[in-house]
């Protein structure tokens, strides 16, 4: 490797540690229990984080597909399982996020890093050499020795190969490719309109028999801004 070849290598891999340094969804939860550290974590933190994580979860792909040795529980299915957990992390903590206090900027980044989290688990299921290499491994689970964790992982690895398109032809798995980037964009919209119409659903309720056992105070305090309602819009209904 020539200087100039070692000096951009050395300066990629130091802004990769700066970036992870930055943003505090690539580092080490810090905080009580490790849980997220969410008083330092911004919206623009979520795409850099996806991107890098889905990078670092194909790289453990490539290792076991490239991997020379016989295919086994550990070097295949177990090192499967490990794969990606830096995405699943940052996926759990954005989606939970979403789920508890979205807004417009967060349900864009969910539609931007969707189809982004659909090709990754597109690209470990209908990949061919590593369907080939769990498909060893589970031809000899009763040979194994396994216990109950390692026979149901064993076990679910393989069944979700084959629910995921592992054994379609080359053009049909390019069409469930299609199908399923274009069902997890439609999945997010059909999410973001149902709380659309929840945040926007009113109940109007003129029969004060139908609030009993609401405290007073409530229903005066109800009452209050109907009356400055009406008042603003001119009528009454």
């Amino acid at each position: 490797m020539n200087n100039k070849l070692a000096s951009v290598v050395i300066f990629l891999m130091i802004s990769v540690m700066v970036k992870a340094q930055d943003n505090p969804l690539l580092g080490d939860f810090n905080s009580p229990h490790k849980t997220a550290p969410f008083d330092k974590i911004k919206n623009e933190h979520f795409i850099p984080a996806f991107q890098e994580s889905i990078k670092q979860g194909e790289s453990e792909i490539e290792a076991i597909v490239k991997n020379p040795a016989a295919p086994t529980f550990d070097n295949t299915v177990v090192a499967l399982d490990r794969a990606g957990r830096l995405l699943n992390r940052t996926a759990g903590v954005f989606f939970n996020l979403m789920s508890a206090e979205t807004s417009d900027e967060l349900q864009q980044i969910a539609q931007e890093v969707s189809p982004m989290l659909t090709k990754f688990q597109n690209d470990i299921s209908l990949n061919p050499v590593l369907f080939q290499k769990v498909k060893k491994v589970y031809a000899q689970k009763d040979k194994l020795a396994l216990n109950a964790e390692q026979h149901t992982l064993l076990e679910n690895s393989y069944v979700n190969f084959i629910r995921q398109g592992a054994n379609l032809s080359k053009e049909q798995k390019e069409n469930f490719r299609e199908i399923s980037t274009e069902l997890s964009k439609l999945s997010l919209k059909f999410g973001e309109n149902v709380l659309k119409e929840t945040n926007s659903y009113q109940l109007h309720v003129t029969d004060k028999s139908k609030l009993i056992g609401l405290p007073e105070g409530a229903l005066e305090a109800a009452a209050a801004r109907q009356s400055r309602k009406i008042r603003k819009d001119g009528f009454s209904t």
